[in-house]
């Protein structure tokens, strides 16, 4: 099965306000010690979206209006931290199916790429702009065109920035590193069959 290429993700927004947002704030240690990803969009921000007792904090994630956000919004060095794959994983399990922030975290931003997320970066201004238009009406629909790394919204485009081998990667259906070895795998048992230096 071919993975799919993905060239455009269009859905509400939410913005997440703050720089420096790292891996332990969208994803607390504590909730990682699952044997699967499953579940684990409902601990997403956790610390900052629920007090001790589980009851709900004032957190955008919260708001009735926000509900059916697909593209979450942010700032600066988005994903910094530690390396954990649990925080793309949490975002992605949440609903999330892009990022716009003004930066990322290297690692964070490859894990995002193989459950393909595209993560656009963009200028500070132009995402207030754009977390302005989803207050004022969070039913506004953001489209993020990876192919031309454009994002449009309430009629208006701003060019952002996918990085050349995400955009690659994402347009051409090879995001996924482990699927592509799985669909592979006849081929790989052939070459291995003919090095000379595999045990047999």
């Amino acid at each position: 099965m071919s993975l799919a290429k993905i060239t455009e993700v269009k859905g509400q927004g939410v913005y997440v306000a703050g720089d420096e947002i790292d891996t332990d704030r969208i994803i607390p240690a504590r909730f990682m010690k699952c044997v699967t990803f499953d579940g684990l969009g409902e601990y997403l921000f956790y610390d900052v979206r629920k007090t001790e007792e589980g009851a709900d904090k004032e957190h955008p994630l919260n708001e009735e209006r926000f509900k059916n956000a697909s593209i979450l919004l942010s700032g600066a060095n988005f994903g910094c931290g530690s390396s954990r794959e649990h925080a793309p994983q949490a975002i992605y399990r949440y609903g999330f199916r892009g990022i716009i922030a003004e930066s990322y975290a290297e690692i964070f931003f490859g894990n995002c790429v193989n459950l393909g997320i595209p993560c656009f970066i963009a200028a500070k201004e132009d995402i207030a702009a754009i977390a302005a238009a989803v207050e004022a009406d969070p039913s506004i629909e953001i489209a993020l065109d990876v192919t031309n790394e454009q994002i449009t919204y309430g009629g208006k485009e701003i060019t952002a920035v996918v990085r050349d081998t995400a955009r690659f990667a994402l347009t051409e259906g090879k995001w996924d590193t482990i699927g592509e070895l799985k669909e592979a795998a006849d081929e790989i048992a052939k070459v291995a069959e003919a090095l000379v230096y595999v045990t047999k």
